[in-house]
């Protein structure tokens, strides 16, 4: 066992002026090295520390599971970012209200603290004093906000978490997007805001590591994540709860600062803070520390920095990753348009006509109509591996916008289009957007409609990316996301194309089966945002 060794809680030194410390700097008031703590002091000592380690320590199969599976040698930023991304789980009740916006697991870590600590004080009659398992507590808490936030803050330094907005986006009326639609894009649109934000959360997270920059980087947590909390409350993130998870941390790591501070910066007295410094008179324990310290901040500074540039610049979170037909790129107005052999002249009005086509240059086909559509109110985030499952873009955009997925036979001229938001997910509210999965339980892939001598002229989803993208997380993760059995609107739709493909015609069954026969003419259309020359993804 380690001991440790604490140096006196030098407080207040001096009541002098700054310009006068020198003569008055004397200590009036030493206390012992552990000194002991009054009754109140221990009962909420043992109450926090209980509440604090199952706030700290993952408990849930998933996070186990997806630790013990991973592939070091083939890695994804989403096995390190799934290992820094976790918090309490304990009991969910059915009917939402009883969660209490999502913190009914504090409020149930706090009752088994509370239980926890009031037995111990029962049982322990001794110790009159804690300061070993403060000084630890502290660090398990230092580590796990450090880790947390260095795993948010890279989405930043890369700008994946809130993508630059795709054409089909930019094409939306302001008033079809939801209020987090609109927080997200608007920081978006601004990718280098969003690198300074990664940056802050980077060195708040790397400054938790070391015990002398504790405090500067709790103060720089606090900041950061209780402005995001606050947004996350007014735009209805859907975030709250793990962003104010920080803030508790941050919170926790200040309090054992706050009067040292206080007394400098308020009261401007000469201060020597409280210090704590474990000593390990064994050689194993310092080799321990020595590596488990370096261990940490090379896996989740350096290593997650590389594996986080490459999803950057190859398999963008939140955005599909491969890409699509290079000819059909653009914005396209509708010029012809006709239902079962019948045309249907333009109107605004119209349920029926196709508006506003644009291909992204992801394989993504997007229109609008004019009829109420089921909306998506999740964030788009998620660990998707299929690119029909990353709907970013769909997400929290009203107005009739439809979005497809498609599969293009490039030998044969035909794409195989599927709607980007299943029938089982159209509803009001939230709905699973992490990676499909078998949702049936059978655990076989599910049927394709596009036919089996088809599939060899169209891409290998799991290769598709660049050869530095390439995981072991992508290769499991494709073929179980192939088993989700919700049903999906599709289409099976010819396409011809002149050598720019600025006149496309599409013939084909959409998806009520009707034939259609539509003509699109690319458009330029000029938008008041410049295109952002920090863009993920390689397509």
């Amino acid at each position: 066992m380690a001991t440790t060794v604490i140096t006196p809680e030098a407080g207040e030194i001096s009541e002098t002026s700054l310009n006068n410390k020198q003569e008055q700097a004397a200590p009036i008031r030493e206390q012992p090295a552990r000194k002991e703590w009054t009754a109140t002091q221990r009962v909420a000592f043992r109450i926090a520390f209980i509440f604090f380690i199952i706030m700290c320590i993952p408990v849930t199969g998933e996070w186990w599971n997806n630790l013990v599976t991973i592939n070091w040698f083939h890695l994804h930023y989403r096995d390190l970012y799934d290992i820094a991304r976790f918090s309490p789980s304990i009991y969910k009740f059915q009917n939402p209200a009883y969660n209490l916006l999502g913190y009914i697991d504090w409020v149930e870590a706090l009752v088994i603290g509370i239980a926890g600590g009031l037995i111990w004080t029962a049982a322990d009659k001794k110790n009159k004093q804690y300061h070993n398992l403060y000084y630890w507590l502290r660090v398990v808490v230092r580590y796990r906000a450090g880790i947390g936030i260095i795993g948010f803050g890279f989405t930043k330094l890369f700008p994946v978490q809130m993508p630059y907005p795709s054409l089909g986006v930019l094409n939306a009326h302001f008033g079809d997007l939801t209020a987090q639609k609109i927080y997200w894009l608007s920081v978006g649109i601004v990718p280098w805001y969003q690198v300074f934000a990664g940056v802050v959360e980077l060195a708040a997270g790397t400054m938790l590591f070391f015990r002398k920059t504790t405090t500067f980087g709790a103060i720089l947590l606090l900041g950061a994540l209780g402005d995001i909390t606050y947004v996350n409350f007014a735009y209805d993130g859907g975030v709250h709860v793990y962003a104010s998870y920080f803030v508790l941390f941050s919170a926790f790591l200040l309090w054992y600062d706050a009067v040292p501070v206080y007394n400098l910066i308020v009261k401007e007295r000469f201060t020597v803070p409280p210090v704590l410094i474990p000593v390990f008179t064994q050689k194993w324990l310092k080799v321990t520390r020595v590596v488990l310290k370096t261990g940490t901040i090379g896996i989740f500074l350096v290593w997650l920095y590389y594996l986080q540039y490459v999803n950057f610049k190859y398999d963008p979170y939140k955005q599909p990753s491969t890409s699509g037909v290079k000819q059909l790129r653009g914005n396209y107005n509708v010029t012809e348009f006709k239902l079962n052999g019948q045309d249907i002249p333009y109107s605004p009005l119209d349920s029926v006509r196709w508006q506003g086509v644009t291909f992204e240059k992801w394989s993504s086909l997007t229109f609008n109509v004019n009829k109420p559509l089921n909306l998506d109110l999740s964030n788009g985030g998620g660990a998707a591996m299929r690119d029909i499952n990353r709907n970013f873009e769909l997400t929290g955009v009203a107005g009739g916008k439809r979005v497809f997925y498609y599969d293009a036979d490039t030998v044969n001229k035909v794409l195989y289009l599927q709607d980007k938001l299943p029938e089982a997910g159209k509803r009001k509210g939230r709905r699973d957007n992490g990676g499909g999965g078998d949702k049936t339980g059978n655990g076989k892939i599910a049927k394709s409609f596009i036919p089996a001598e088809v599939q060899k002229n169209i891409r290998n989803e799991v290769t598709a990316i660049d050869p530095a993208a390439q995981s072991t997380r992508r290769k499991r993760g494709v073929p179980q996301e192939l088993k989700d059995k919700r049903k999906r609107a599709h289409m099976i739709l010819n396409y011809t194309a002149d050598a720019t493909g600025a006149h496309i015609v599409l013939a084909g069954k959409d998806d009520k089966k009707n034939d259609v026969y539509i003509v699109l003419d690319r458009v330029n259309r000029q938008y008041a945002l410049t295109d952002s020359k920090l863009v993920a993804g390689k397509y």
